[in-house]
């Protein structure tokens, strides 16, 4: 149940899904992130460019170009991209749930390959394309992200670690715009590498149709389960949980035990496992919490770095350019540092369980270290991203990518294990959509930032004091699990021990 399964020609299969899918998410899937360093060749060939107004420094000896109005028309554009790739997550979760893998993937390369396209043949006079083309990409790349975070149900032991990995490759991906900054000063058009971009496509194409499946990879694999360009079985994934019924995701568990019923999987005709339970839940409420305040951090660090660092750099192009190559070189280390959430989160899953205690609970505990780990590292994030002082930015952008790679890891995660695999898309995508909502306030930020002259020390301490609220995720999971166990050492309240679970939910 817990690995690959079948023959050696299936494990074949597995594994190359698995790399196939880290490859695409780590050269696609993200790359809207690497906005920083597409600002450069934007720039530099005149995006926006009509919006520099001319000025005079205080002693009118010269003529000084005023670009505020052009930084500020490419936070936008990177707003509204990270806004659509988020707030349009819940539409194409209930999408992805009801007609499955192919569907959504086709949905996916169409978007994908529209956006890119629509750059290509953007140019400094039709700079407005820049909305609509980069949330496209956006959009399509969280399409590929989504259907690959299934393939971790395909290796049962390491099914967390696989989520984070691709959460990390996701991020990574932003590198991919740094490259075609490099590309571009060697000569290589923007024009070109988004046309090569719109080619890759055919192998997203080949990649839905021989390596992944029609419906849905259920969790755990039956034993005959086949998908791509063998003889696919279509699973329904509500109606085989239903069919595996309350017991069967035990796991390790002691079958006897009354408290062994999973909190979320419960019969199917038990409201408490119903898409709207888990909405209403405590834990999801959290968990929205966690993930806004954080991913609002991080957007607001990102849609301003350029102007943060011509700001601390007194101006100087080469400098800046520097660091923006540090940063963007950093976020190409996110896909090393994923594993090691996954890792702290699968820690337990060789281990027995203690009597009574189900594998979900047991998922549960070890996600508090996860939890925990990843708001700390946001709060330093945002403390070093606070302090003006530039060369400590190199220490920001180590911890923005390492708390980057554990956020959203995290947050995928922690949904596949707090609540049945048949509303994940859903409840992904409603966590990604309201999450978007809360970034919308990184506009406002920008507003007040350039009310402030620019100097963003106000609105960093703001958004540093919001991240606190990070921490009582992790502290309410903690809870939980402590009062299951409390009530487990009492035979007389394992009944009870069992409805405290449920009623979480």
């Amino acid at each position: 149940m817990m690995g690959c399964k079948g023959s050696s020609g299936t494990g074949v299969r597995y594994k190359l899904t698995l790399a196939t899918g880290l490859l695409e998410c780590l050269c696609f899937a993200g790359v809207v992130f690497g906005w920083a360093s597409l600002v450069f060749v934007l720039k530099t060939d005149g995006y926006f460019s009509d919006l520099c107004i001319n000025a005079t420094d205080a002693m009118a000896f010269n003529v000084l170009d005023d670009c505020s109005l052009q930084d500020e028309n490419f936070s936008l554009v990177f707003t509204v991209a990270s806004f659509m790739n988020n707030f349009l997550t819940l539409p194409n979760g209930f999408f992805y749930d009801h007609f499955g893998t192919m569907a959504t993937r086709f949905l996916a390369i169409f978007l994908y390959t529209t956006g890119t396209l629509i750059v290509a043949l953007s140019n400094k006079a039709l700079s407005i394309l820049l909305f609509p083309a980069l949330s496209i990409v956006a959009v399509g790349g969280i399409l590929f992200l989504m259907t690959n975070m299934q393939v971790g149900n395909l290796f049962g032991y390491h099914r967390s670690t696989i989520i984070t990995v691709y959460n990390g490759a996701f991020d990574s991906s932003s590198v991919i715009f740094l490259i075609i900054k490099v590309l571009y000063e060697r000569g290589v058009s923007l024009r070109s590498s988004f046309l090569f971009l719109s080619a890759c496509n055919l192998i997203h194409l080949l990649r839905t149709l021989f390596l992944m499946p029609k419906s849905h990879i259920p969790y755990p694999i039956p034993d005959d389960y086949k998908y791509g360009c063998a003889k696919s079985h279509s699973y329904n994934v509500e109606q085989y949980e239903a069919e595996r019924g309350p017991s069967s995701d035990r796991g390790r568990g002691v079958a006897d035990e009354p408290l062994e019923t999973d909190t979320l999987q419960l019969t199917d005709n038990s409201e408490q496992d119903s898409f709207r339970s888990c909405v209403l839940s405590w834990f999801f409420l959290w968990h929205l919490i966690w993930l806004s305040v954080m991913q609002l951090r991080h957007y607001f660090f990102i849609g301003t770095l350029n102007p943060m660092l011509n700001r601390l750099a007194n101006q100087d192009p080469d400098i800046v350019s520097d660091y923006t190559n540090a940063f963007a070189f950093t976020q190409f280390c996110g896909v090393l540092c994923a594993p090691w959430n996954g890792l702290l989160m699968d820690r337990h899953k060789r281990k027995p369980l203690d009597p009574g205690v189900s594998e979900q609970e047991a998922d549960l505990r070890s996600s508090v270290l996860s939890l925990l780990l990843t708001s700390l590292q946001c709060l330093l994030f945002s403390i070093c991203a606070s302090i003006p002082f530039l060369p400590l930015q190199y220490v920001t952008f180590i911890l923005q990518v390492l708390n980057r790679s554990f956020l959203y890891g995290g947050n995928a995660a922690f949904i596949s294990i707090a609540f049945p695999a048949r509303h994940f898309g859903k409840l992904y995508g409603l966590a990604m959509s309201l999450s978007a909502v809360v970034s919308l306030l990184q506009y406002p930020c920008f507003a007040l930032n350039k009310v402030l002259g620019g100097d963003p020390f106000c609105v960093n301490i703001i958004l540093t004091v919001l991240t606190l609220l990070a921490f009582i995720h992790p502290v309410y999971v903690f809870l939980h699990c402590r009062e299951l166990a409390k009530q487990r050492e009492n035979p007389q309240s394992i009944l009870e021990a069992s409805i405290q679970e449920t009623s979480m939910y």
